[in-house]
């Protein structure tokens, strides 16, 4: 259509054809299409905003005597009223522009191509009447024209607003979205602005104004930020570089990124542009090249002359004016910066300190390179990529920055540099949000840990970084601490535990209660949550891990050595042991005897309840005396059981029966009943004496007691084999008897013999002791009456001993001192013999009775069984 437009108009007389295009592609594009026609008499020149100001230049110069022609000037709308083109009588008008507008989803200026309004378009046509009368040839339908909207939106409602609340709040001009504007801008756009201040931390968030007096303040960077001449990201920079201690490098960087490009690539010698521009790039970064280019002007400005210097710019495809205007923005951002006390050093800084500071405005511009493709992720989903002309354009990196993202045909990125993404943690510490895991225990660190992710606009800056949950949650992470570290035990390092003596005292405490509570068949006494509430009224608020405790408790234990030792009461632990006592005791010829007790809370298995231990050694010498009667803990309960097993008619009689129990184990307790007797006949006492109830022992059925209410019996050996279990102690000493016996001469200091059959004993003990797991066991030596001799042999009894040591001694006696069997039988006469031998004994078992009782009758004429050799010979 141009192609035919600019045909159509070779006859209609002289004067120069101006073709208004909506960008650099489509003009170069219309040049190529129109110098392959070959037209005679015509230049084609191209007109945009980053033409060289030398190909600029030609459209103003006059044409060379000698060769009148006519001039095409191809160009964008900055020739619409940015500047008037001389000559020009003929407009050809595509109806089209690149428009800026700013992008509210992916919050970046975009310049989309749209149709012109009709002011737009008039405007146009009247750049060919300025001379003379001109023709316009619009490339569209007359309704198309009548359809467009009369003025073009204002540049108000298609801007970020974030510079125009900054100032408005900065000189208090109230709610922005109230102040009457002539073209209002909507809520969106305002909260848009907002957002970017906000992301800038130039301003209070707005749920902060909410919950106060609902009015949006400047920040302290706000505040600084608004006196600055510069957009709000690149004042954010410059802020920020005080800190970076970088200054000189962003205020260079800032003030080139107010202005247009400085570097020219004219279309005929675009190779040798890039080769000299080639010379400042820095690998990683476009921002550092134009540092690098800023410290070569700087040192060719000190060298050469004006001209010289000008003549260098030009000779470089260096935009003499740009490069002023550049300087110039640089000596007034100095100056204004140094109001605010931000001076430039003269060192060079380091190029990291240079990125983060150049970050701090560009947060939402950063990007993350999808791995599929060479696209990078950016801030809110959008995608883009670097545009043609940077140094990564070649090698992007995993994560980059950009100054500008720009949507043409696509979302392009200049001007960018390559970051790591943990800068944007600390740097826009105020816009990132954190997503954590689950909570879990390090005991090697001694603290509670959480892996966090950590998003900036959606992107992962940090992934499953494992932190302490005290940066998360102190209260949190303190009861983590207490729970795992104090409660349970779980710090792994050793050193730890054994540094902290509360920690050895408390476990022997616990492990004490812990026994307690099996006494009491319960399952606690103490419980964690009981633990924990103890360390939680002592240990410091800002305690979370095993180093923040060493610091607090290295200050505290000084006046409170025992501030966090667990404390049983002592005369409460008395009185339980009391009612549940670890040992049980008789008496035993005239002493004690003590007994082990066990307990374990365990119901429906074995041994569930209160167990006696009885070594083997030591199993005759104990009585089955007060077994019955539990301890003292249980014996409520067992007499709760027995008292509800009387029969119906009784138990009628007792009502409230409760009542009735708590006066019968008071009765019990009381000096007027006695523990010496069975249970069931003392129960029956006390239930007697307290209701006037008869009752009888044999009333009571103990069979319907609880298992665990029936003190249970073990025996075991000395290496701790377990020899009987039971709960009938005459059945199982039954059973054991002859284990019982080997046991006890084996422990008695005493050896057994065999053969005797004189007295070369010497004096024989009656009896010997020895110990047995604390246990006092006697033995009783004894003579065995064995036929032809005797033998020494322990036994278990007093009365064992006795029955058989009159039979030892009395067939010593006779194989020492008594008749034989012959002599016997020579004083029977033959009808005496006659007699025995039709009796039913056989006359050599009457001899030996009969000196069996002859000795019988010595030894009782003596009295007392001898002990001694001098005993036995008398």
């Amino acid at each position: 259509a141009i192609i035919d437009a600019v045909g159509e108009l070779e006859d209609a007389g002289p004067g120069d054809v101006l073709v208004f295009l909506s960008g650099e592609r489509e003009i170069h594009d219309t040049a190529d299409a129109l110098r392959r026609l070959d037209l005679r008499n015509t230049d084609v020149l191209p007109l945009y905003a980053r033409l060289s100001s030398v190909e600029q230049h030609r459209i103003f110069e006059s044409p060379k005597k000698g060769r009148p022609g006519r001039r095409v000037i191809l160009a964008t709308n900055i020739a619409e009223t940015s500047l008037t083109v001389p000559g020009v009588r003929f407009v050809i008008d595509a109806g089209s522009a690149r428009i800026s507008r700013y992008s509210r989803r992916l919050k970046v200026q975009r310049l989309p191509i749209e149709p012109v309004s009709q002011a737009s378009a008039n405007q146009r046509a009247g750049r060919c009447g300025r001379v003379a009368a001109g023709v316009c040839i619009r490339l569209y339908a007359e309704e198309n024209f009548d359809a467009r909207p009369e003025f073009t939106e204002p540049e108000i409602l298609r801007t970020s607003l974030a510079s125009v609340i900054l100032q408005m709040t900065a000189i208090g001009l109230g709610d922005v979205a109230r102040f009457p504007f002539l073209e209002p801008p909507d809520h969106a756009a305002i909260r848009d602005g907002y957002l970017l201040l906000e992301e800038l931390a130039a301003i209070e968030p707005s749920s902060k104004a909410e919950s106060g007096d609902g009015i949006r303040r400047l920040t302290k960077i706000g505040r600084r930020l608004a006196r600055l001449p510069l957009d709000p990201r690149l004042g954010r920079m410059v802020l920020e570089s005080e800190r970076q201690d970088c200054v000189r490098e962003v205020m260079v960087i800032a003030s080139a990124l107010s202005i247009q490009d400085p570097r020219e690539r004219p279309d005929d010698k675009r190779e040798k542009a890039n080769e000299l521009h080639n010379r400042f790039k820095v690998a990683g970064s476009d921002l550092l090249s134009l540092v690098a280019l800023w410290e070569y002007l700087r040192l060719k400005q000190r060298e050469l002359s004006g001209n010289q210097f000008r003549r260098m710019c030009r000779a470089e495809y260096l935009n003499y004016l740009r490069v002023r205007e550049w300087m110039d923005l640089y000596s007034q951002l100095r100056r204004i910066a140094g109001d605010l006390g931000i001076r430039p050093h003269n060192e060079e800084s380091h190029p990291d300190h240079v990125h983060k500071a150049v970050l701090s405005g560009l947060l939402s511009h950063i990007g993350m390179r999808d791995r599929d493709t060479r696209d990078f992720i950016g801030a809110r989903d959008a995608r883009f990529v670097v545009a043609p002309g940077s140094v990564l354009t070649r090698r992007p990196p995993p994560w980059i920055m950009a100054a500008e993202l720009v949507e043409t045909n696509r979302l392009y990125a200049r001007r960018v540099a390559a970051i790591q993404p943990e800068w944007a943690e600390k740097v826009g510490a105020h816009a990132v949000k954190r997503s954590h895991g689950d909570i879990r225990w390090d005991p090697k660190a001694g603290r509670a840990v959480v892996t966090e992710t950590v998003t900036l606009y959606g992107l992962p800056i940090v992934s499953d970084r494992v932190i302490g949950y005290d940066r998360v949650n102190t209260a949190e992470a303190r009861a983590w601490f207490i729970t795992k570290a104090l409660v349970e035990g779980e710090a792994a390092n050793e050193g730890w535990s054994a540094r902290n003596k509360f920690i050895a005292h408390n476990a022997e405490v616990l492990e004490r209660i812990r026994r307690m509570a099996a006494r009491a068949r319960r399952v606690e006494i103490v419980d964690d949550e009981m633990l924990f509430e103890f360390f939680d009224d002592r240990v410091g608020d800002d305690v979370t891990s095993t180093r923040h405790f060493d610091r607090w408790w290295k200050s505290t234990r000084r006046e409170q050595p025992h501030f966090l030792d667990l404390d049983t009461q002592a005369d409460l632990l008395d009185r339980f042991l009391d009612d549940y006592p670890d040992i049980l005791r008789q008496r035993h010829d005239g002493g004690e005897i003590e007994l082990p007790l066990t307990y374990r809370y365990a119901p429906g298995e074995p041994l569930d309840g209160v167990t006696v231990h009885l070594p083997l050694a030591g199993l005759n010498q104990v009585t089955d005396a007060g077994f019955d009667w539990q301890v003292p803990g249980h014996r409520e309960e067992l007499v709760t059981a027995l008292i509800k097993s009387l029969p119906k008619q009784i138990r009628r009689q007792l009502i409230p029966l409760a009542e009735t129990i708590t006066s019968v184990v008071e009765f019990l307790d009381s000096p007027a009943s006695s523990s010496d007797r069975p249970l069931t006949e003392a129960l029956a006492a006390a239930v007697t004496a307290v209701s006037d109830v008869a009752v009888s022992a044999h009333s009571f059925d103990s069979s319907v007691v609880p298992d665990y209410l029936t003190l249970h019996i073990v025996v075991s050996d000395d290496d701790g084999t377990v020899r009987g279990v039971g709960t009938d102690l005459e059945v199982i000493k039954a059973s054991l008897a002859g284990s019982a016996r080997e046991s006890v001469a084996s422990a008695a200091p005493i050896d057994e013999r065999r053969g005797i059959t004189t007295w070369d004993l010497g004096d024989l003990p009656q009896v010997v002791e020895s110990t047995d797991r604390a246990l006092d066991v006697r033995a009783y030596p004894a003579l065995l009456d064995v036929g032809e001799s005797v033998s020494l042999r322990v036994v278990t009894t007093p009365e064992l001993q006795h029955r058989v040591m009159h039979g030892g001694v009395r067939r010593l006696l006779i194989l020492t001192a008594g008749p034989t069997r012959k002599s016997v039988e020579r004083l029977l006469s033959n009808d005496d013999r006659l007699a025995i031998a039709t009796g039913a004994i056989p006359l050599d078992v009457l001899a030996d009775d009969c000196i069996a009782a002859a000795v019988d009758d010595v030894m009782r004429e003596h009295g007392t069984l001898p002990w001694t050799e001098d005993e036995f010979e008398t």
